[in-house]
């Protein structure tokens, strides 16, 4: 609590300049009107934390009436990722889940939502009355918030025996150390586009604190696994280091614990992290590719063999369409009623489609004849 009330100090003694942004917080909020225009200040100098969460500015005004007050606070930041950091960092653990949007938190005195890069903060003597209040509030920010993509790591987090809302999204080594024994913040790779997630859990009856890092390439977090156990007591690689901790690496996410009491209480925990698309981007490669003799020769004989198959191929089918055409002539292939002549008019002799098969019924009556005309050209279409 102390933490977060000197945060709020901190924001409300920043060097501002004039308030020349637009105005997010309404005028009134169901019945309930502000003292004052609200305060709006750009944040100048900054402390680390809110830095490292990139906050741009913070909007603050009081509610009343009759004689009952409720403060209200905006603040804005660069993206929502950093939005959402730093209202896991803000949310205190007696507030409990609330509906007002997907990432929302309430408890009898505080109100904190998440809309997109802004996070309204409410704070009353008994704010969880005044839910028409804040629903028109949340409206209001939602109006001005620009929407983003929220981190996956909490998606990682495991459930079980997780204390409460414990949860913290991490981006720089400030907030790391304040939230995470061993002083490993500037260790752990920020600067290089790390991300990191933490939970507290109950172990064996004691707190463990459990810490996700995701990197952009499964190389940097094998590289950072390596340089942690140099610098650190991981996996008891450094005896030298007064806090023990106990670290796994799944593709490009490092999962460390502190706070266990031993290796196989830590590996309750990192047992349970693993990155669904885990690669061997480590495998080792052949040593050499086949001589190109052996490719040549291998793409001769594929070739033969493709030309071998096509020659097999085609007599089976001409001597299997001989053999039925002798033992059934004309019930199978070349039956004359299926026989179609396309006749292109260019002569005066007609075409009997029978007689290209022999066929041996009773004549027809014979054709006319015109003499003066060349022989006809006929083209035969088969069905």
């Amino acid at each position: 609590m102390r933490r977060v009330l000197s945060l709020f100090l901190f924001v409300l003694l920043f060097a501002a300049l004039p308030a020349s942004a637009q105005k997010i917080l309404p005028a009134s909020a169901a019945g309930w009107t502000n003292t004052g225009e609200p305060m709006v200040q750009r944040v100048i100098a900054s402390q680390p934390v809110l830095s490292e969460y990139g906050l741009v500015s913070v909007e603050y005004t009081r509610y009343e009436h009759e004689q009952e007050i409720f403060d209200a606070y905006v603040y804005k930041l660069k993206d929502a990722s950093g939005a959402y950091g730093l209202y896991s960092f803000l949310r205190l653990p007696d507030m409990q889940r609330a509906n007002f949007t997907d990432h929302s938190s309430i408890s009898r005195t505080r109100v904190l939502v998440l809309a997109g890069n802004l996070i309204l903060d409410m704070s009353g003597s008994d704010i969880s009355k005044l839910q028409p209040q804040t629903k028109e509030l949340v409206a209001a920010v939602a109006a001005h918030a620009a929407e983003g993509s929220l981190p996956t790591l909490p998606f990682y987090l495991p459930e079980d025996r997780r204390v409460g809302v414990s949860d913290r999204y991490i981006l720089g080594p400030q907030t790391l150390d304040q939230l995470f024994p061993g002083g490993i913040g500037n260790s752990v790779g920020f600067q290089q586009s790390a991300e990191a997630e933490l939970a507290h859990y109950r172990l064996a009856g004691h707190d463990s604190t459990l810490l996700i890092v995701g990197f952009p390439t499964d190389q940097l977090a094998a590289l950072k696994l390596a340089d942690l156990q140099r610098n650190f007591n991981i996996n008891g690689a450094n005896q030298a280091s007064a806090t023990p901790l106990y670290a796994r690496r799944s593709a490009r996410l490092l999962a460390i614990v502190a706070g266990a009491t031993s290796q196989a209480e830590a590996n309750t925990l990192l047992d349970q992290i693993q990155l669904e698309t885990d690669r061997s981007w480590n495998e080792p490669a052949p040593k050499h590719e086949p001589p190109i003799e052996l490719m040549i020769e291998g793409s001769i004989v594929g070739a033969l063999t493709i030309c071998l198959f096509a020659l097999v191929a085609g007599f089976s089918f001409g001597g299997v369409r001989l053999i039925v055409k002798r033992l059934a002539p004309g019930k199978i292939f070349d039956r004359s009623q299926d026989l179609q002549v396309l006749q292109l008019g260019l002569g005066s002799k007609p075409i009997n489609s029978d007689d290209f098969y022999g066929y041996s019924g009773p004549a027809g009556p014979a054709p006319t004849i015109d003499k003066n005309l060349p022989d006809r050209v006929a083209l035969r279409i088969f069905r």
